[in-house]
Formats: structure tokens, C-alpha cells, sequence
């Protein structure tokens, strides 16, 4: 079988609640092996209520650094399961791994995580219609 695309997941199902505790950075190696400046992603550390246990999860470079307070809650932003393995003398050893396009607070609410809120109140919508054209 191959996963070149990873398997979507149900976040409630798969994960529970997750909250944040610690996020670090990965950079590439130089041809020399020593670390470089240029960054190859971030990986954030959630406990997770339905395992009992922290999961790392990586997110893309391009995506700005998220600081959460220890302990908050937050939601990934359409997260994919995949796999990394590697052949051994006995057959082969699987790993395992999540990565999201991003982290965000998790909404109050029943609002989708990572959706702009309507920025206008009642009656402003016309003034501000003017500024967008």
C-alpha cells in the first residue's frame, strides 16, 4: 500500500482534547553535518486527553511561530497521519507521525478553527464595502 498522501483524520475521534505543552524548532543539516540556520519545520508537543500522552506534531516552516500559554487548548489545522520506515535486519520498523498545516487556539464556540471571524458589527458592513472595492 502507499501513503503518499497520509490518512485524514477525525480530530475529536483520533485525538480528544489537545493542549499545548512545548514547541521546538528542526533546522537542515549542512553538507558537513553540522546544524544551519534555514529551518525545516517546527514541532509542537500536545498532551492528548484519548491517549494518555504528549504527541509531537510538525508543522511547516512557512507557517509563523505559534506561542500558546502552557496548557491551552488548541485545534490542528487539517492534520494527516503518515509513516517513515526503515528496513532492518528482521524485516522493517514503521514510525509513526502527525503533521498539520497549522496550530491554532481551539474557538470558543462552535466556530471552525482557523476561520476569520466577521470583522464587521451591525451597519458597518456598507462602510466598509467602499474600502474593499
Amino acid at each position: 500500500m502507499r501513503l503518499s498522501n497520509g490518512f485524514v483524520i477525525d480530530k475529536e475521534k483520533t485525538f480528544g482534547e489537545l493542549k499545548f505543552t512545548a514547541v521546538r524548532d528542526v533546522f537542515l543539516q549542512n553538507e558537513d553535518g553540522t546544524p544551519s540556520t534555514q529551518l525545516k519545520k517546527r514541532i509542537y508537543d500536545l498532551k492528548c486527553s484519548l491517549h494518555g500522552g504528549i504527541i509531537p506534531v510538525s508543522v511547516p516552516p512557512e507557517v509563523p511561530l505559534r506561542e500558546f500559554p502552557y496548557n491551552a487548548v488548541v485545534e490542528l489545522v487539517n492534520p494527516v497521519a503518515d509513516t517513515v520506515s526503515r528496513k532492518t535486519y528482521t524485516g522493517a520498523d514503521v514510525d509513526w507521525y502527525v503533521k498539520a498545516e497549522d496550530i491554532v487556539l481551539k474557538n470558543k464556540g462552535n466556530q471552525n478553527a482557523g476561520s476569520p471571524q466577521n470583522p464587521y458589527t451591525a451597519g458597518t458592513a456598507e462602510k466598509n464595502k467602499k474600502f474593499s472595492s
